[in-house]
């Protein structure tokens, strides 16, 4: 996977704007290039609509060709013998081709672009599905915009090679070899003349193709870059920091450079060998020239006579043949330029799945679920980062108890709090939800077994209906409400102008902290997983505010295995079990009572919480 890591709010201010240099292109272009048969492996599914679309483009080369002999026999036959009933017959046979051939050309429009819209879909839906079987590491790892641009801007660029490209080249391709056949009946050796220059021609689009394709991989990475300083900057969270830091004229400066490289890019890539395919048309252009001089000088010389008829059929034939011809050089060098997108997209649907399906899941039904939860031995470690965050866990959470997780930043809390929800895969150990390791479940079933309230709530730009049922989809409007009573935020939403129906804005910034808190615990209560994890959901809040949620977060809990990562540890004071992390390794592990009289790790822990709440509290009541 190639997406940078970089941040577009760092790096270069808006006075250091560079340009990528030939060296830069080239060594960013892909030294692997794409299986073709992978790409032709796109539209194996729409064989059967591509074989009538080649039919038809094959009828509409073959019935254009009708009009360069009609003319023939005009000029050599009906003008001369002025015969008005062969003209005319002759005249309606050019009419009624022209007719045909723009209804044929009408049709498998339609049909080509059926199958070129259906084969985009496929391949969006194919790189979505991928990413929402990824692991958490990935999104880490990987800039929002980079993915955004992957799925926008690079499968949007090849709409064009994937919609047009191939019915282009089957009807140029085919219209070449029906006019070249006319040719070589009408006058083999005009033909031959014609032919001679066809070689270099195909190698020159070549040529540029590749050129273009180097380009093509350059400007696609900078359109990633605008993709992400795009989210990253004019979202809410980005707006407050470079507002707050004074940084949003740098950041206009630098979302100015990038923008101005893409287009930099995007001239050259247009520019990128024109003189040459100029060469081509000004070539192309000059044939019927030479026509005209080799059938002049072949009359002068008595080596063959050639009808003036056949002379203006030939010609005709000549031009056109200019535009499929150009037409296929053209989409060479289109189609070579486009493999550098497919790399891209390709890369991310090879990007290999770390949360792996397992071939026949099993599956627990969350109504009857006990809940209990077993964590045998359990290691696990990031890739970017050495050592071991979790080593060696074992703690047991039976059904309806609450295990509160305790320790200094770092100490695997959270790391923990994802394994169970299996947003990663432990490493060494298994974890289980009575009996069954988590790896065996359908990640469906494990979504309806547990679910996650966190300190950073993710709300939908929708209204608060949508939001809540995001969790329950047929849920009623009775059972928003029940649940939004549940999480003591039922009033607040029916004093609202819109109610239920009231769009939270963007990440839900239309609400406060706690009210963000309480909706999520709305629709944790609709889902009603039978196990909870709350991971510091109330850390970033006010007293007060906190009051009002633990008190949720408290009806919620209630009858429910839940394991709770706790900041204050005054909100988990009574859970059954309460263990101690540090350095990714359990190190003490009892109740409240037990562990606040031991003198220990947590004691030290419960003090310093206390005498952060007393400041938080004194600094609330001024």
């Amino acid at each position: 996977m190639s997406a940078s890591p970089s941040s577009p709010i760092g790096g270069r201010g808006p006075g250091n704007r560079r340009r990528p240099t030939d060296a830069q292109i080239a060594a960013a272009a892909p030294t692997e290039p794409v299986d073709r048969r992978r790409i032709l492996g796109l539209f194996r599914p729409h064989r059967k609509k591509i074989s009538v679309v080649a039919g038809l483009i094959a009828a509409s080369a073959l019935i254009g060709l009708a009009q360069p002999f009609l003319l023939r026999e005009i000029i050599d036959v009906a003008l001369p013998e002025k015969d008005t009933t062969l003209l005319t017959y002759l005249v309606l046979g050019m009419v009624g081709a022209a007719l045909i051939g723009a209804v044929i050309d009408v049709w498998q429009s339609w049909l080509s672009n059926i199958v070129g819209q259906n084969v985009m879909h496929g391949l969006r839906a194919s790189v979505y599905d991928h990413l929402q079987k990824m692991s958490l590491a990935f999104f880490t790892k990987t800039r929002g915009g980079e993915v955004q641009s992957r799925i926008a801007n690079d499968i949007g660029a090849m709409q064009g090679v994937v919609t047009q490209s191939v019915t282009q080249l089957v009807g140029a391709l085919t219209t070449v070899i029906a006019t070249l056949t006319a040719m070589l009946v009408l006058d083999w050796r005009l033909a031959a003349a014609t032919l001679v220059v066809v070689p270099f021609f195909v190698w020159l689009s070549r040529t540029v193709g590749q050129q273009r394709r180097k380009i093509t991989t350059v400007r696609q990475a900078r359109l990633a870059d605008m993709s992400a300083i795009v989210e990253e900057t004019l979202s809410i969270g980005g707006v407050v920091l470079a507002r707050t830091m004074g940084r949003a004229g740098d950041l206009s400066g630098k979302f100015g450079a990038t923008s101005s490289d893409v287009a930099d890019l995007e001239v050259r890539s247009a520019m990128a060998g024109r003189w040459r395919m100029a060469t081509v048309q000004l070539a192309f252009a000059g044939m019927p020239a030479l026509v005209y001089w080799i059938a002049g000088w072949a009359n002068a010389q008595g080596s063959g006579f050639v009808s003036i008829g056949t002379i203006v059929a030939f010609t005709t034939l000549q031009t056109r043949l200019l535009m499929p011809m150009i037409t296929l050089l053209r989409l060479g060098v289109q189609i070579l330029s486009s493999l550098a997108l497919f790399t891209r997209v390709f890369d991310y649907l090879d990007t290999p799945v770390d949360l792996i399906e397992p071939e026949h899941p099993e599956k627990i039904d969350a109504a009857s679920a006990e809940g209990n939860v077993e964590i045998e031995d359990v290691s696990f470690a990031y890739d970017d980062r050495s050592g071991d965050v979790l080593s060696g866990v074992s703690l047991s959470v039976p059904a309806g108890t609450t295990l509160a997780l305790v320790g200094a930043t770092g100490s695997g809390k959270t790391t923990l709090g994802y394994l169970i929800a299996r947003l990663y895969d432990v490493e060494r150990g298994r974890i289980t939800i009575d009996g069954h390791d988590l790896r065996s479940l359908s990640l469906d079933s494990r979504a309806e077994l547990v679910g996650v309230v966190s300190q950073e709530t993710h709300l939908l730009h929708a209204t608060v209906a949508d939001n809540l049922r995001f969790a329950k989809p047929d849920a009623t409007d009775e059972e928003l409400h029940d649940a939004a009573r549940a999480a003591q935020i039922h009033d607040l939403l029916i004093g609202l102008p819109d109610g239920y129906d009231t769009v939270v804005g963007e990440r839900g910034y239309r609400f406060s902290g706690g009210e963000r808190q309480r909706l999520a615990i709305a629709r944790i209560v609709l889902r009603d997983p039978p196990i909870l994890v709350l991971d510091e959901a109330t850390s970033a809040l006010d007293t007060r505010t906190e009051h009002a949620v633990q008190e949720a977060l408290d009806r919620l809990s209630d009858g429910r295995t839940t394991i709770a990562i706790a900041h204050r540890l005054s909100t988990i004071q009574g859970a059954e079990q309460i263990a101690v992390l540090d350095h990714g390794e359990v190190i003490e592990l009892g109740s409240h009572d037990d562990l606040a009289t031991r003198g220990g790790p947590y004691s030290e822990l419960l003090a310093g919480s206390l005498r952060d709440e007393a400041r938080a509290q004194a600094a609330e009541a001024i």
